[in-house]
């Protein structure tokens, strides 16, 4: 799962990409990937698509080679329930209250486009939780 949040800041607007491999009921492993923009960045759009932008930055290092080896890590665990796949987590919401409600088919579009299964809130958690917690 890899997902970017931002957070406007009094002189820079700081980037927080996360990656996260989750191994169900036994834990997980993630990192963070930092960014920082020297500037407010006031208008939503432009951070909701820069924080698309990074994901996909990230995500294209993740190159067929590399996925198959990750594969191969998985593959004597499918019997047993186990599985490989690629999630885009977005810090957006398709709520009436939420206002990046008018992003949600542009930035899933994009995430679906480069391969993955995109996620919008609440189930974005690498992005609205787990990222988020480093934009402060």
């Amino acid at each position: 799962m890899i997902g970017t949040d931002s957070q406007v800041h009094c002189n820079r607007t700081v980037f927080i990409t996360g990656i996260v491999i989750q191994n169900e009921r036994k834990g997980a492993w993630a990192c963070i990937r930092k960014t920082i923009i020297p500037r407010k960045m006031k208008h939503l759009h432009e951070r909701i698509s820069y924080e698309t932008s990074l994901t996909e930055e990230v995500v294209s290092l993740f190159t067929d080679d590399r996925k198959d080896k990750m594969f191969e890590i998985v593959l004597p665990f499918l019997y047993k329930g186990g599985s490989f796949s690629m999630e885009g987590h977005m810090d957006i919401g398709s709520g009436k209250r939420n206002k990046t409600r008018e992003f949600v088919t542009e930035m899933v579009s994009r995430i679906e486009s480069i391969g993955l299964e995109p996620k919008i809130k609440p189930e974005a958690f690498v992005a609205s939780s787990y990222a988020n917690r480093y934009t402060k």
